[in-house]
C-alpha cells in the first residue's frame, strides 16, 4: 500500500534505495511496491533520478546508476575505516602485529586502513593496494566467501600469472570451511598473516581483518591465539555494522 504524504527527498531516497539493495535488476511495479509509492509517482521520480545519474534504466528494468556506485563505494570505505579504527587499534595493541582492513573491489581487495606497531616499520603497509588473491590472506579471505561465478574475476588474475585454477578453487573451499585465511610467504618469505571476513547477514563478504607480521611469530601456538584474537575482532566489527544497520 502507498504511503501517506512524504516528501519528494524520502520519495527519491526510497527508490534509489530500492534499487540499490535489490538482488536483480527491478521493473517499475516492483520498485513502486517496495517504495510504497503509486507508479505514476515512482515514474515521475525515477524519470529525475535517472537524469541524475542515480539510477540507470536498461530496457524495463532499473539499476543503479554511475553516481550512486561511485559516492557510495568511496563513502562506504570512509565510513567503514571510521567504524572500525579503534577494533584495529585495539588488535594491534593486543597481538603487537600490524592489522589492515580490507574490501573487495573489481578483482582484487584494496587495504582501506591500516595499524601498524612502530616495530614493524620495516614492513609495508600496503595502504591503498590492491591485492591478487594467489598471494595475501586478505583477499583469500573475501573470496572464500563468494559462490560460483562471483569468484571468477579473482580468479582470473591469478590465472593471468600462471596459478592453477583448481589448486585456487581447492584453497578457498578451505578457506571457507575453516574460516580463516593463512599465508605464509607467498608475497614476501618475511612475512606471514591470517585474515577473517566479516559477512553480511546473506553470507556477503563485507571487509576483513588482517593481522601480519614476521614469519618467525606465527608457530602454531602463537597462530592459534591470533585466530582467537582475530575472531573477537571481526564479531566487534560485525557487531558494529549491525547496530548502524539497525539505526536506519
Amino acid at each position: 500500500m502507498p504511503r501517506s504524504a512524504s516528501s519528494a527527498v524520502d520519495k527519491a531516497l526510497d527508490l534509489v534505495e530500492a534499487v540499490a539493495r535489490a538482488d536483480r535488476p527491478q521493473r517499475l511495479a516492483d520498485l513502486a511496491q517496495t517504495a510504497g509509492l503509486h507508479r505514476a509517482t515512482a515514474y515521475r521520480v525515477l524519470l529525475d533520478l535517472v537524469r541524475r545519474g542515480w539510477v540507470m534504466r536498461v530496457g524495463e528494468h532499473y539499476l543503479p546508476g554511475p553516481s550512486a556506485i561511485g559516492l557510495t563505494a568511496a563513502a562506504a570505505n570512509h565510513s567503514l575505516t571510521a567504524l572500525c579504527r579503534p577494533v584495529l587499534a585495539e588488535l594491534a595493541a593486543r597481538t603487537d602485529m600490524m592489522v589492515n582492513l580490507q574490501v573487495l573491489e573489481a578483482d582484487r581487495s584494496r587495504v582501506i586502513d591500516v595499524v601498524r606497531p612502530a616495530r614493524l616499520g620495516m614492513i609495508s603497509d600496503l595502504l591503498g593496494e590492491h591485492l591478487p588473491v594467489h598471494r595475501f590472506a586478505g583477499p583469500l579471505a573475501l573470496v572464500a566467501a563468494l559462490d560460483g561465478q562471483a569468484r571468477d574475476p579473482y580468479l582470473a588474475v591469478a590465472e593471468a600469472q600462471g596459478h592453477d585454477r583448481a589448486d585456487l578453487i581447492a584453497d578457498l573451499d578451505r578457506v571457507r570451511t575453516d574460516g580463516f585465511a593463512v599465508e605464509h610467504g607467498r608475497n614476501d618469505k618475511l612475512i606471514a598473516s591470517v585474515s577473517r571476513a566479516v559477512l553480511a547477514g546473506n553470507g556477503r563478504p563485507l571487509c576483513a581483518v588482517t593481522i601480519v607480521g614476521p614469519d618467525a611469530e606465527f608457530g602454531p601456538a602463537r597462530l592459534r591465539q591470533l585466530r582467537r584474537d582475530l575472531t573477537t575482532a571481526t564479531a566487534q566489527v560485525s557487531a558494529l555494522l549491525g547496530e548502524v544497520a539497525a539505526d536506519r
